[in-house]
């Protein structure tokens, strides 16, 4: 018997020799003393602290209202959770930091239309040299990319510009929730392999939409587009948009990262309910608001977030509409305009009795609607009120919500990323 084993232990041992890179059997990178010293990755270690986000350490705290739920909604029931940590924009993402999501969607697709690049296993690769070098001011230019410029019926004084609603990108992500699924084992890969395109450029309209008998039409025209409003939060942006943003911004980095032979990082995405409510706490459990109970204003008077106050003094916290994306005093985690300013988007599905089953660790509900789902099923969670809300909305138990499909000129969004504590080095 023992003499068998031996006999297909040294079978397996030449099969593995033949299968492995080396002539002896050895792993490439790998010692060949016959001891086990782990493999040498082929990849360095990754990036370090992100840019312009902050890092939120893992806690336990109690997620739910910390005030009286004076609608009677009971749909946030104070419950002790566990969340892991995670990195966070420091502030909501601007419309600059947007419009460089939408200049590259359209300068992909502009140097597709004029072959600044070639086809690389079913997709094209930009030439970004000559990408970032394209005049759009260029008539010849225009001419040559026109199934991207308005056409003729479309313009104004004949001027020649490119259509916002021709700027698509490109979605592709693997579903890890429906493969993990155990009815779904043993299908292709390809099975759970999702590709969509999605219009990226923010709906400008909004500010004239969200206000019946009201003039916003300079807001309209000019938020998105004038550099004074450059670092103010982007606005007009729904949460299918917010989410192919988060793609995109994954792919751009990780693209990077691989050009510098660097090991891939985890994905952009929004954060869910309750990795907002926990971060937008700053470690203050159980305290009202960001800067903690009671109060709207600090000692001297001074209120402390961007909102309606009062019965609708919109100027007098300091802005009219928006306000800077860092405006304020942030929060104990290094956090600006948890409250106020913009309501933001959550990865999480509203659902009114959601906290009473989700788990403790990390908790969660989602759900990626289809267009041909009812509504009810695209409802995706709004934290932290906005400068049109009363301070009720700025609590950091407040929980409403909104239509994925929907842009209003008080929601933006921020994003998330799990990235290990020791890359804060």
């Amino acid at each position: 018997m023992r003499s068998q084993l031996f006999t297909l232990a040294a079978i397996s041992a030449v099969a593995l020799g033949l299968a492995s890179c080396g002539s002896k059997g050895k792993a490439k990178g790998v010692p060949d003393n016959g001891q086990l010293v782990g493999v040498t990755y082929s990849t360095r270690a990754s990036m370090g602290k992100p840019i312009g986000m902050v890092y939120v350490p893992p806690g336990t705290f109690h997620m739910g209202p910390s005030d009286e739920d004076i609608n009677y909604n009971f749909t946030a029931r104070n419950k002790q959770v566990s969340i892991n940590g995670f990195w966070m924009d420091a502030t909501e993402i601007t419309n600059s930091e947007y419009k460089q999501f939408v200049w590259w969607v359209r300068d992909s697709l502009a140097a597709k239309e004029l072959g600044y690049g070639k086809e690389v296993d079913g997709s094209f690769a930009v030439d970004w040299k000559k990408a970032n070098a394209i005049k759009y001011g260029d008539k010849a230019v225009m001419e040559k990319i026109s199934k991207l410029t308005l056409t003729p019926d479309n313009r104004l004084y004949g001027k020649n510009e490119i259509d916002p609603d021709k700027i698509n990108f490109r979605v592709e992500y693997f579903d890890l929730k429906e493969a993990a699924k155990l009815e779904n084992r043993g299908k292709p890969r390809s099975t759970y392999i999702v590709r969509y395109d999605e219009k990226v450029y923010p709906d400008t309209l909004v500010w004239m939409r969200d206000f019946s008998y009201s003039y916003n039409e300079p807001m309209a025209k000019r938020y998105f587009s004038h550099p004074s409003f450059g670092n103010y939060p982007v606005v007009g942006v729904s949460w299918k948009q917010a989410v192919a943003f988060s793609r995109w911004r994954t792919n751009y980095m990780n693209s990077y990262l691989e050009r510098k032979k660097k090991a891939v990082e985890s994905d952009f995405r929004l954060p869910t309910e309750a990795e907002w409510e926990y971060a937008s706490r700053g470690g203050r459990s159980q305290s009202m608001y960001p800067w903690g109970n009671y109060y709207l204003r600090n000692k001297k008077g001074c209120l402390l977030a961007n909102f309606k106050p009062g019965r609708g003094n919109y100027a007098e916290d300091g802005g009219f509409y928006t306000v800077r994306a860092d405006a304020y005093w942030p929060n104990d985690f290094g956090l600006y305009n948890m409250s106020g300013n913009v309501a933001e988007w959550t990865s999480s599905l509203f659902y009114e009795g959601g906290y009473n089953f989700q788990h403790d660790m990390n908790p969660d509900i989602r759900y990626d609607a289809k267009d041909s789902d009812a509504p009810r099923m695209k409802r995706k969670v709004l934290r932290g009120g906005s400068w049109k809300d009363v301070g009720y909305f700025l609590q950091t138990g407040t929980r409403s919500y909104e239509y994925q499909d929907t842009a209003k000129s008080y929601i933006g969004f921020r994003c998330v990323i799990d990235l290990p504590a020791m890359s804060r080095r």
